[in-house]
């Protein structure tokens, strides 16, 4: 026992030996005491900043170019259209998602859609266009956000507006009724999170765990430091494990499902559709195709949504104005609080509305690429291959140079033309949703359901804040999509005629 406990001491010191080694001369660690780099090391930017945002779009906003370099992390970051323009689209096969990206995230996201290049990633591309993009997909969408609001939203907001003083966290609620309808339109399973009690998923809570872990690896300043930890199982890499395991185990579980009534029974969700292409074997890749998914419609329509209330909250202008639009395309009243998709489509206010949320708290906050071949961007930065290459559509919200000198204010008016339509901006310049090659699939879909829960809320209730310290800059949660720490504590009050 005691030689087999020497020989993993001994195993485990040479690795992390060779490991060191391996990243001082052949990665060439990096350490850099420039301003910016040493401001990162030594965290001294959170005496000025609640968000590591905020900072990154300090510095975009005082460089002449909109572009900055983070030498220990090997990272260039740009919030120039220009540069936006040429890693999307002039130069988009120069800059993958790669190899350092696809490992960070490789363990909860696999061979999926977002951590996935080349062949596999244009497979899954044209397939999930076809889908979301398709008639019946769509109606199947708008059926289960439906059920959803008349179901479960509006009796939980009603429940909480029937006792004077009750405070809830209205992100939490946006996360439990996006995972439902997700989890349904993906899966054909219903986790039933938005009911009350509020119950706890084991799903919802592995996905949030495995997502906020994941994204924190890419702020290590060496990967040597997430990696050992994994090998050893300690610390977050253990949890990482453990909540991953947790997904796979239930994704599989519902993958075997649909393998035995997939064949007798016509079903509409996501992954049926998937099964029909995808070779019967590799569940594996199911899975990793699924997970993107949730991840995908789950996160960032929260993260959308808090964003939207926390700024209509602050504006009741802008809240009277849609109530006024909602009167005018649905009929006054408070009893109809689902839209058809054609009523939504002449709601053009709340659609400038949800985009000029999204200009100020986009669901994403940046988006990483890795150089393939040295290159030159727009702008005149050199970038040395395998740099990693950020583009930063919250810091981009925030550039006077893209929106004018108003750019701070909630401005839903600047998206509309002179006839009162909505105008949308060129995506390079409002990369909310991407562009290019990589522009979201399912936007579409995205929009449809954050318009159908602000319809639902504005149309039945008044939100207002809870707790003094709302007013305070939004402060987010290390993730993939944007979590504001601490929720969204509202109180609700239910519209009277």
């Amino acid at each position: 026992m005691i030689l087999i406990i020497s020989f993993i001491i001994v195993s485990i010191s040479f690795f992390f030996i060779f490991s060191l080694f391996h990243t001082i001369f052949n990665q060439k660690l990096r350490y850099c005491n420039c301003e910016i780099c040493h401001a990162y090391l030594t965290s001294s930017w959170r005496k000025d900043f609640v968000n590591l945002s905020d900072w990154y779009a300090h510095l975009l906003r005082r460089s002449p170019t909109s572009t900055i370099k983070v030498h220990v992390l090997n990272s260039v970051i740009t919030a120039n259209p220009s540069n936006v323009e040429h890693i999307l689209k002039t130069r988009f096969h120069n800059y993958p998602k790669g190899k350092q990206f696809s490992v960070i995230l490789g363990d909860l996201l696999g061979r999926g859609i977002f951590n996935s290049d080349g062949d596999t990633w244009r497979f899954q591309r044209k397939l999930a266009s076809l889908e979301l993009g398709s008639v019946s997909v769509r109606v199947f969408a708008h059926a289960i956000v439906r059920t959803e609001i008349e179901t479960r939203l509006i009796p939980v907001l009603t429940s909480f507006s029937s006792e004077p003083g009750s405070v809830l966290d209205l992100q939490d609620v946006f996360r439990r009724f996006s995972f439902d309808t997700i989890s349904k339109l993906s899966f054909g399973f219903d986790p039933d999170c938005l009911r009350l009690p509020f119950p706890t998923s084991e799903f919802a809570v592995a996905f949030d765990t495995a997502s906020t872990l994941s994204a924190k690896r890419a702020l290590a300043p060496s990967p040597l430091l997430w990696k050992i930890k994994r090998v050893l199982r300690i610390g977050s890499e253990k949890q990482l494990k453990e909540s991953i395991d947790v997904i796979n185990r239930l994704a599989g579980d519902l993958i075997k499902h649909r393998r035995l009534t997939g064949l007798t029974e016509k079903n509409n969700d996501l992954i049926s559709r998937f099964m029909a292409v995808v070779a019967e074997e590799d569940d594996e890749y199911l899975r990793d195709i699924v997970v993107s998914f949730l991840l995908a419609g789950r996160d960032t329509v929260a993260a959308g949504s808090t964003g939207f209330f926390w700024l209509l909250i602050h504006h009741p202008k802008v809240e009277n104005r849609i109530r006024e639009e909602l009167d005018r395309v649905m009929g006054p009243g408070f009893e109809s609080v689902t839209a058809s998709c054609d009523e939504m489509r002449d709601m053009d206010y709340l659609h400038a509305a949800l985009y000029e949320s999204m200009r100020l708290y986009p669901p994403v906050q940046f988006d990483s690429k890795f150089a393939l071949n040295d290159d030159v961007l727009s702008d005149g930065t050199f970038v040395k291959r395998g740099t990693r290459v950020t583009y930063h559509p919250y810091a981009m919200g925030r550039m006077g140079r893209i929106w004018g000198p108003d750019y701070q204010e909630f401005k839903p008016e600047r998206w509309l033309n002179n006839e009162g339509k909505f105008r949308p901006e060129n995506p390079v310049k409002y990369p909310v949703f991407q562009a290019g090659a990589r522009v979201c699939v399912g936007k579409e879909m995205a929009i449809m359901e954050m318009k159908s829960i602000a319809v639902a809320i504005i149309r039945r209730f008044k939100i207002r804040a809870a707790g003094l310290g709302f007013t305070e800059t939004l402060r987010f949660m290390p993730g993939l999509t944007a979590t504001v720490n601490g929720g969204l504590p509202v109180l609700i009050q239910e519209m009277r005629t």
